[in-house]
């Protein structure tokens, strides 16, 4: 499958770890069982997934950008689904991907799979252009602040709060 996005020309080219392939609303199951197993997240970030917030978050686009520039990617070892990640291209700027969301499933942490998947991810991106990588956390949810600080993203010192809490920007240079 090709990127059509801002530089990238395969998925595969993303990691060699995992097969990687788009999620579609068919996937909704199989993505809802692998944030079945992060609840620590969901404390955070309520409510729970569910199959109808998992479909709109298939489709969700920031402000500005197109379906072209979304990809909601499985990162799959065999036919086990490892990983998701909403990956925009060109989000806020056009040197800049954004990642929407990315969760790994219980089965493959504590291994180094998160970190190894992002790296990868993140070299990928720098060859194809890409100058910074940004996502958001949700404040006061150690676990996901620990994660993205231990792989080299930064607070951006923005917040933007929103019905449960605040998100907290955090980006990371490429390259």
């Amino acid at each position: 499958m090709k990127l059509t996005g801002g530089g990238l020309t395969e998925l595969s080219h993303l990691t060699r770890r995992f097969s990687v392939r788009p999620m579609v609303p068919g996937d909704a199951g199989d993505i809802l069982t692998l944030c079945a197993g992060n609840p620590i997240y969901y404390q955070y970030h309520p409510p729970m997934a569910s199959r109808e917030s998992v479909l709109e978050d298939l489709a969700a686009l920031p402000p500005g950008k197109g379906p072209e520039d979304k990809f909601y990617l499985g990162f799959f070892s065999g036919k086990t689904l490892a990983a998701v990640m909403d990956l925009i291209l060109g989000y806020p700027d056009g040197s800049t991907a954004y990642i929407g969301f990315f969760m790994v499933d219980r089965a493959f942490q504590g291994r180094g799979t998160g970190s190894a998947l992002i790296g990868d991810c993140g070299e990928a991106l720098a060859r194809a252009g890409y100058r910074r990588l940004r996502l958001a956390v949700d404040r006061g949810n150690p676990q996901s602040a620990h994660f993205w600080i231990k792989n080299g993203f930064v607070r951006t010192g923005e917040e933007y709060p929103n019905g449960f809490s605040a998100y907290l920007p955090m980006e990371k240079s490429l390259g």
